[in-house]
Parts: structure tokens; C-alpha cells; sequence
């Protein structure tokens, strides 16, 4: 892009990763992008075809971040394959057996392992990945404990906790039956097994589903 910013138009885009505030933001995004491209440029991964069969279907092209570390794509989903000894030289609370970490999540895993084959951004990235969904391998690397606030498993753990006697919503539609209301449905501690459910109206401009679910007020909130 060798236009300046206030030239640009949604045809230049080509991807999207989220909203940002304004102009300053949307300025110190593509910076934070244009470094990542550069280290990324910097660490001299090698693009291959290698004919390789993943828990995914048959590698359609690979990406080799460093000698025994290959990254593979195919048709429907993609990850890291780590060879024996690098496997071998994770930490054990980052290593999963067989050497295979699917893009979604395990990929931090192994951006934890080996940072010096991955650019701030994404380490970053695995960072976050691990705190939120992975605490317990984080915090055997790190040798300290997440808080709420730092995990949105450990956030989550700690809503259940707080709340395993209370009604708690799992499902919600806009009442026809109630203009003005929305019509719960919620069990105990927020289980989907098959416990016993009770339906609730809750007014519409209270209700939001939130991060880990609607807390009932039994006092208030009419059952149905």
C-alpha cells in the first residue's frame, strides 16, 4: 500500500479482524500489522508441498517454520506436526503426544514452546489463547496461579462456583406472549444435563446473555 491512509477504500481490504474505536486506533492496528509482516518476512519460513497424511486429510501445503516444526494446511482444517525431538523438548505441560496441534487452539502451544519462531503478534496471541482456554498449561510454565480476570476459563470457573445454587439461564427468545419481556429458560448452575428447568420472563431491557449466562432473580424475575 503506497497510498496514505485517508486514500484507502474498502476495495483494499482484505481481511477483517475486528472493530477498533478510531482513527488513532485503526492507525496503530496496521502499523501493529505492518511489524508482524516484517518479523514474519525476517524469520525465513520456506513454503512446501509435502505429500503427508494429518489427523485433518492430506496436507495440501506446508510451511516450515524451522527443522522439525512444519505447519500444514489441508482442505477443511490444518496444524503443527512436530517431529520426535522437538516434541520431546516441549515442556511437558505444552506437549500432547504424537506431535500434532491443530490451528485453533494447540498451535500456542507450540508459539510457546519455541517463541523464537514466531513474531510478537502472534506470540502474543498464544499468550492469550493459553491463559484463556488453557490455564493450567500456562500456569505450569509460568509457575503462578491466573486470576478471574486473567482466563476466561478460570472467569468461567469461577461464575460456576458463585452461582451453582442459582437459576441460570441456557436458552432465551423474545416473548410473543409478553411484549417487552424475553422468555427463559434456565436450570440450575446453568447444567444442560437433564436436570429439572423452569421458564422465566425477564424484561427485555435487562437481559443479556453475558459471558458465562443469565443470572435468575428469583424474587423479581416472574416464573412461568
Amino acid at each position: 500500500m503506497r497510498r496514505p491512509i485517508a486514500q484507502w477504500t474498502c476495495a483494499d481490504i482484505f481481511g477483517s479482524e475486528g472493530t477498533v474505536a478510531d482513527e488513532a486506533g485503526f492507525r496503530a492496528h496496521v502499523e501493529a500489522i505492518a511489524v508482524h509482516l516484517n518479523q514474519r518476512a525476517s524469520l525465513g519460513r520456506k513454503e512446501a508441498r509435502l505429500r503427508v497424511s494429518t489427523p485433518w486429510g492430506m496436507s495440501q501445503s506446508a510451511t516450515i517454520y524451522g527443522t522439525g516444526i512444519v505447519f500444514h494446511s489441508t482442505a477443511s482444517h490444518g496444524g503443527f506436526k512436530l517431529d520426535r525431538g522437538r516434541n520431546a523438548a516441549l515442556n511437558p505441560a505444552l506437549r500432547i503426544k504424537g506431535g500434532w496441534y491443530e490451528e485453533d487452539g494447540d498451535w500456542a502451544r507450540v508459539a510457546a514452546g519455541y517463541p523464537d519462531l514466531f513474531t510478537d503478534r502472534e506470540k502474543a496471541q498464544a499468550d492469550r489463547t493459553l491463559r484463556d482456554w488453557e490455564p493450567d498449561a500456562w500456569e505450569a510454565v509460568h509457575d503462578r496461579t491466573l486470576s478471574a480476570e486473567e482466563s476466561f476459563v478460570r472467569d468461567r470457573q469461577r461464575f460456576e462456583c458463585e452461582h451453582a445454587n442459582d437459576w441460570v439461564v441456557i436458552s432465551a427468545v423474545r416473548s410473543d406472549l409478553c411484549p417487552g419481556f424475553v422468555e427463559t429458560v434456565a436450570t440450575i448452575g446453568g447444567s444442560r444435563d437433564q436436570v429439572a428447568k423452569c421458564r422465566f420472563l425477564v424484561p427485555e431491557g435487562e437481559y443479556s446473555a453475558g459471558a458465562h449466562g443469565f443470572v435468575i432473580d428469583a424474587a423479581r424475575h416472574q416464573a412461568m
